[in-house]
């Protein structure tokens, strides 16, 4: 099993030329994700035409396996776990509780629902706030006995947009290109990134700072 990890990055502009919206999400491309699922975006920030503009974002590598109501997409329960652990959904008098994590597949993670009904389930990164700003995946109708499996390749992809809100749920890859996408795992535990706008070219790039 991993170690806990904790990776803070910082975007930054000086005189951007424009004012935009950064959108990060761990979207549709995830590697490892099986399952018809919603991309939940992680944060958004605006920054300014002029002056300088600051947006950090933590992360940790602990995920949560939750179990998401259908309409709403809330967790009513929800199980944390680290690389390489499963966990079982059951119910038992209307009350849904995961198990505590065991060993599983090395290098996955696995949600399996043993309910004896469907159920939406959700996976999401952590942060210190607890189920970090909701659900990052959501699965739809997982049949009895079937297994949600990730593998934790944490790559956080980032866009220009003004279509969506830091509350919002995905209904698939983000439709604008991407600027940006790193595996968090490979990067030191603080970064900071400059957010730049070519005026001849029209193009957005994120480079270290």
């Amino acid at each position: 099993m991993s170690p806990t990890v904790v990776k803070n990055l910082t975007f930054q502009t000086n005189d951007l030329g424009r004012e935009v919206t950064l959108l990060l999400t761990f979207d549709a491309h995830t590697e490892g994700l099986e399952g018809e699922f919603n991309p939940k975006i992680l944060k958004t920030g605006t920054f300014k035409q002029k002056g300088k503009c600051v947006m950090p974002v933590t992360y940790t590598n602990e995920l949560a396996f939750g179990k998401a109501q259908a309409v709403t997409g809330r967790i009513v329960d929800a199980a944390t776990l680290k690389t390489s652990q499963r966990t079982t959904l059951t119910e038992n008098n209307g009350v849904l509780h995961f198990s505590t994590p065991e060993t599983g597949a090395d290098g996955f993670l696995q949600a399996v629902n043993k309910t004896g009904s469907v159920q939406d389930l959700a996976v999401g990164f952590l942060n210190e706030g607890g189920f970090g700003s909701g659900p990052t995946l959501r699965f739809k109708d997982v049949g009895d006995g079937s297994r949600v499996t990730a593998l934790r390749t944490p790559i956080l992809r980032a866009y220009i947009t003004s279509d969506h809100q830091k509350t919002s749920v995905l209904a698939g890859a983000v439709d604008t290109p991407e600027i940006w996408a790193q595996n968090l795992d490979s990067l030191a535990e603080s970064t900071t990134w400059n957010l730049k706008f070519n005026e001849s070219t029209g193009q957005y790039t994120i480079t270290p700072a």
